[in-house]
């Protein structure tokens, strides 16, 4: 009997240093393997990644007619998770061009300033353009939401900075969706997102779509 009860905290124990082993997100990466191996993904096609702004927008491809959109976003990602998996995110896909959405969620901590996001950005970049040097980039502002009212300023900070280093940058695109979501008292609408106050509706993803699409490359 004693060995039976060493045995058994024995396997919990080694469970317990299995799970915490798991990278964050390790499943979400797994899910994507797997739907690429049920189903090849299309050659040359646009790669969305990022956060769960991408990952609820599951019809995205009835936003843009005539693209072909692979979508990789995975809810609660941060810049660090993205650069984290690049190797599973990006090289696989070959795309002819990568639009990002990530930052948000690394701001949405008192402990992470703007240019940490910046930093995270930076290396996401240099990772990229070590893969490749030619492919388009883009990357979609921080958005503005009404439950992270108090990190709008980080995020001011965070996009112009953003903004004006895209801006030296070769094939490589900044989309400002921020001031589109903003109403005339300058903060979020309402209007635009789900009751959570953070994920946007299909009016908040429409107003995404009308600035995106000159962005994005056929």
């Amino acid at each position: 009997m004693k060995r039976i009860c060493l045995l058994f905290v024995w396997l919990s124990l080694s469970v317990m240093g299995v799970q915490a082993q798991t990278p964050r997100f390790y499943k979400d990466i797994q899910h994507f393997k797997e739907l690429d191996r049920q189903q090849p993904p299309p050659k040359k096609a646009i790669l969305f990644i990022g956060s769960s702004s991408f990952t609820k927008w599951k019809d995205v491809g009835e936003y843009f007619p005539g693209y072909t959109i692979i979508n990789r976003g995975f809810g609660g990602s941060t810049l660090k998770d993205l650069i984290y998996y690049f190797n599973d995110l990006v090289p696989v896909y070959r795309p002819r061009q990568i639009v990002i959405y990530c930052g948000e969620n690394d701001l949405a901590n008192n402990a992470t300033p703007a240019d940490s996001a910046v930093s995270r950005f930076k290396h996401l970049l240099s990772l990229i353009r070590g893969y490749n040097k030619k492919v388009p980039v883009a990357f979609i502002s921080i958005k503005p939401s009404p439950v992270r009212i108090k990190y709008l300023p980080k995020m001011k900070e965070a996009n112009a900075t953003i903004k004006a280093y895209i801006a030296k940058q070769k094939n490589t695109r900044y989309i400002d969706v921020f001031p589109a979501m903003l109403g005339e008292n300058g903060r979020p609408m309402p209007s635009i997102f789900l009751s959570d106050s953070l994920h946007m509706n299909a009016g908040g993803y429409e107003i995404w779509q009308k600035i995106m699409r000159p962005y994005l490359k056929k």
